[in-house]
C-alpha cells in the first residue's frame, strides 16, 4: 500500500526543491564573494638584530615590514609570519585572504601593509594585528599579473602600485590602472584625488620621494615625461630631456622599494640607445652623467658601478671618482639600501660595501645548507639590513616551468648583512 498518485507526485516536487535549495545554499558558500581575517594572537614581535650571514631559505619572496615581520603573497591571501629572522617560514601570525578576487599587488609603509586585488579594492592592514584598517576602492588592473610560485613580482615590484611622501611627511597611495590613477591617503584610506590616463598613450614610471608620481605621456605629440602632485593629481611639470626622440624609455632609479620614491631616472631612446641619467627634486631635473651605464646603482648621493672589474663609486651629480675596490673580484652589484651595497661574487660570495667610502661592512657566502653556490641570482630585494635573492637553476630559462626554472623547492635565501 502506498502514497495516493497525486501526493506521490506533490512528494517529488517538494523533495526536488529541498535538493535544489540544498544546492543553492552550497554554490553559495563556496562562489560567493567572501573574505576570511585571522588577526593576531601572540605579542608583536621586538626587533631583530642577527648577525651579518645566511638567515635561512624560504619557499616565496618575503616583503620585510617594520623590521619584524616578513609578510608573504599567495594567490588569494596575503599573510605573515615571526621572527623576521627565523630559519624557515612559520604558521601564519596573522592572514587576510579574499574569494574570488586574485592578490595582485602587496606594499608597506610602517607598520601599515595595502594589499590591492584584481577588483579593484584595496586593503590596509595593521602589521601588528593583522586587522583590517580601511577598505578603499581602486581601478581595476589592466596589466595581466603574472608571478611566479614565489610571489616576487607580487610583493617586491607590484605594476601600478606605488608609495610617496609629501613635503610634509604625509605618506601617500598612488593607484593605476583602467585607464585612470587615484591617490589614496595611506593614514585613513580617504582618495585625494583620481583622473584619467589614456592606457593606450600613457605609463607610469614611478613615484619620487618628494610626493611625485612620473609618468611617460605621447598622448598629444612626443613621448614627454610627466611630473603629477602625488596630493592632489595635479600635472605640475612636462619634460623632455635634450635631444630625446619621439619615442622614449624612461627607467627609475634609487628607489626604496620597487618603483616607489624613486631618486633618479635613466631616460633613453628604444632600446636603450644613448641612455642619460637625471637625479628628479624642485624644478626639472639635474644631468647625472654618473648614471648613464644602464648598470649603475644609486644609494644616497653615491653611483654604484662595476668597471672594468674594480666596484667604483662616484658622485651623482658630477661624477667625480670617490672610491674604487679592485681587491674584490669578479661580479656585479645586485642591490643597494641606505648604507649599504651588495655584490655578489661569481662564487656567490655576497659582499658588502659602504657607499660613501667603499669600505666593507660584511662578506660571506650564500650557501644554505648543504645547497651549494651553483645557482644563478633572479629577482633580488633589500630593505633594512636585510637581503633576499632568488635562486635560479643553471642554465637559467626563463621560458621553463617552476621546478626546472627554481634552483630548490625553497628558492629564497634570506640573509643578514
Amino acid at each position: 500500500m502506498g502514497f495516493p498518485k497525486g501526493r506521490r507526485r506533490l512528494v517529488a516536487v517538494v523533495a526536488a526543491l529541498l535538493v535544489s535549495a540544498a544546492v543553492a545554499v552550497i554554490v553559495h558558500r563556496v562562489l560567493a564573494p567572501a573574505e576570511v581575517s585571522t588577526v593576531a594572537r601572540g605579542e608583536y614581535p621586538a626587533l631583530a638584530e642577527p648577525p651579518a650571514g645566511v638567515v635561512g631559505r624560504l619557499p616565496v619572496a618575503p616583503l620585510i615590514v617594520d623590521g619584524r615581520l616578513r609578510v608573504y603573497a599567495a594567490h588569494r591571501q596575503v599573510y605573515a609570519d615571526r621572527p623576521v629572522d627565523g630559519r624557515h617560514r612559520t604558521t601564519p601570525y596573522w592572514s587576510y585572504r579574499r574569494w574570488p578576487a586574485e592578490l595582485t599587488g602587496v606594499v608597506a609603509d610602517g607598520t601599515t601593509v595595502v594589499s590591492r586585488w584584481s577588483d579593484g579594492q584595496l586593503v590596509a592592514l595593521d602589521a601588528r594585528t593583522g586587522r583590517v584598517a580601511w577598505l578603499a576602492d581602486g581601478p581595476v588592473p589592466t596589466e595581466e599579473h603574472t608571478s611566479r610560485r614565489t610571489g616576487a613580482a607580487t610583493v617586491w615590484a607590484p605594476a601600478g602600485l606605488y608609495l610617496t611622501r609629501t613635503p610634509d611627511g604625509r605618506a601617500v597611495l598612488v593607484v593605476s590602472g583602467s585607464g585612470e590613477a587615484r591617490g589614496v591617503d595611506l593614514a585613513g584610506g580617504r582618495e585625494l584625488w583620481h583622473t584619467a590616463l589614456a592606457a593606450e598613450c600613457h605609463r607610469d614610471v614611478g613615484t619620487t620621494p618628494d610626493g611625485q608620481l612620473v609618468g611617460v605621456d605621447a598622448c598629444a605629440g612626443p613621448a614627454t615625461v610627466e611630473f603629477r602632485d602625488a596630493t592632489t593629481g595635479t600635472v605640475t611639470n612636462r619634460w623632455r630631456p635634450p635631444g630625446a626622440t619621439d619615442e622614449l624609455d624612461v627607467a627609475p632609479v634609487g628607489c626604496r622599494s620597487g618603483r616607489s620614491e624613486c631618486r633618479a631616472l635613466r631616460t633613453a631612446a628604444p632600446g636603450g640607445a644613448g641612455g642619460k641619467g637625471w637625479l628628479v627634486g624642485p624644478g626639472e631635473p639635474a644631468p647625472a652623467p654618473a648614471l648613464d651605464r644602464p648598470d649603475t646603482e644609486l644609494v644616497g648621493d653615491q653611483a654604484i658601478a662595476v668597471v672594468d672589474g674594480a666596484v667604483v663609486g662616484r658622485s651623482a651629480r658630477t661624477g667625480t671618482e670617490l672610491w674604487r675596490r679592485a681587491d674584490l673580484g669578479s661580479g656585479r652589484v645586485i642591490a643597494v639600501q641606505p648604507g649599504r651595497v651588495h655584490l655578489l661574487t661569481d662564487r656567490n660570495d655576497l659582499v658588502t660595501l659602504d657607499p660613501a667610502t667603499g669600505a666593507e661592512r660584511s662578506r660571506f657566502t650564500l650557501n644554505a645548507g648543504s645547497d651549494g653556490t651553483g645557482w644563478a641570482p633572479g629577482a633580488v630585494y633589500a630593505v633594512d639590513g636585510y637581503l633576499a635573492v632568488e635562486r635560479l637553476r643553471r642554465p637559467v630559462d626563463p621560458d621553463a616551468d617552476d621546478q626546472r626554472y627554481f634552483f630548490t623547492s625553497e628558492p629564497l635565501i634570506l640573509a643578514s648583512t
